[in-house]
């Protein structure tokens, strides 16, 4: 090979790598997710008094699993969580059966 060849050889291999990664940095960009971001309370919105609990319990530590309280916010969190309704104390029973 003479060296005019091998020099456009080493141009065209060149522009072909400088394609290849604009376009693969491009197709990130693109693909790349928007951050995340937590929904803030309204300012003077009320304050769930689930969460309120909640935050209680996560201050008192250990002491939160003999405390009553913080067990009945768990088990409504748990119910929440999975979408259930709230099991009532008492069982219900019909009456004329």
């Amino acid at each position: 090979m003479d060296g005019k060849m091998l020099a456009r050889l080493g141009a065209v291999v060149f522009v072909a790598v400088a394609i290849t990664a604009t376009a693969t940095e491009m197709l990130r960009r693109r693909e790349a997710p928007a951050p995340w971001t937590r929904p803030t309370a309204a300012v003077g919105s009320p304050a769930d008094p689930l969460r309120v609990g909640q935050r209680r319990c996560q201050q008192l530590g250990q002491a939160a699993t003999n405390d009553a309280e913080c067990l009945r916010i768990w088990s409504q969190t748990r119910d929440r969580f999975l979408g259930r309704t709230s099991v009532p104390a008492a069982p219900q029973t019909i009456e004329g059966q």
